[in-house]
């Protein structure tokens, strides 16, 4: 679903990412992990094809984001870690504009938000202006419209900032449960025990290189160090090989 051959984008003097390559098969749950101004985000926004790469190809669905990028745009949902609605729209509104923007037909379209709203529980708040709604509130939004389409990619960006521990325990459940459906999950998080908890590979980038990918028995091996996630991954980010 997922495939980075030899990406690199750099700005100006600054090598963002360097020589990244790595495949994501449909139905995985990846998680991406790294240290602040690893490269996590620049990945992340050139698979949203929001960036080109200076080097490289990144494809999405067998559709290279630069000459086929309106095709693997259709396959992907994004959920950025700080959740943009507009705020003059009630949420009804804001999955509306969605479904439209997808070119979702209207009768589908208003089976999937009453299947949304179900999920993620905006039932007690849709029909408000989302101006008021709390950070959490406006997660769930956001996830409810980054689902409408049934994407074959989600990309989530530390979708458990701000959540409570009821609504993150719902997220994980639910993350497991697309990957599982066959939905292809790339998640970035800073938080290890859930990417401990509902990865099926995790891959580890620092200084915009992808130092170590696979399962966490995979990731102890390479470490020499037979510990938790946190403990692989501080060895490995503490003793990288290339820096």
């Amino acid at each position: 679903m997922i495939r980075l051959e030899n990406v690199s984008k750099r700005y100006g003097d600054t090598l963002a990412v360097d020589g990244l390559s790595l495949h994501v098969p449909p139905g995985e749950l990846f998680a991406c992990l790294g240290p602040n101004g690893a490269g996590k985000t620049t990945t992340i926004k050139m698979l949203c094809g929001l960036l080109k790469p200076s080097v490289g190809r990144v494809s999405v669905g067998g559709f290279d984001l630069q000459t086929q990028g309106d095709r693997a745009r259709q396959l992907i949902s994004y959920v950025p870690d700080q959740p943009f609605i507009y705020d003059k729209l009630t949420g009804r509104e804001f999955l509306e504009f969605i479904a439209g923007l997808y070119g979702m037909e209207p009768v589908h379209a208003a089976r999937r938000m009453d299947e949304v709203i179900a999920i993620f529980h905006l039932g007690e708040f849709v029909d408000d202006l989302t101006e008021r709604y709390s950070h959490g509130m406006r997660q769930r939004t956001v996830f409810a419209s980054a689902l409408l389409h049934e994407p074959k990619l989600l990309i989530a960006d530390e979708p458990t900032v701000g959540l409570d521990p009821k609504s993150i325990r719902e997220l994980k459940r639910l993350l497991r449960q697309l990957a599982d459906g066959g939905t292809t999950v790339f998640l970035s998080t800073h938080t290890l025990d859930i990417a401990q908890e509902l990865a099926d590979r995790i891959g580890i980038i620092d200084r915009g290189r992808l130092i170590g990918c696979g399962t966490l028995d995979e990731l102890r091996s390479a470490a020499a160090h037979d510990g938790s996630l946190e403990e692989v991954f501080l060895r490995l980010t503490e003793t990288d090989p290339c820096a």
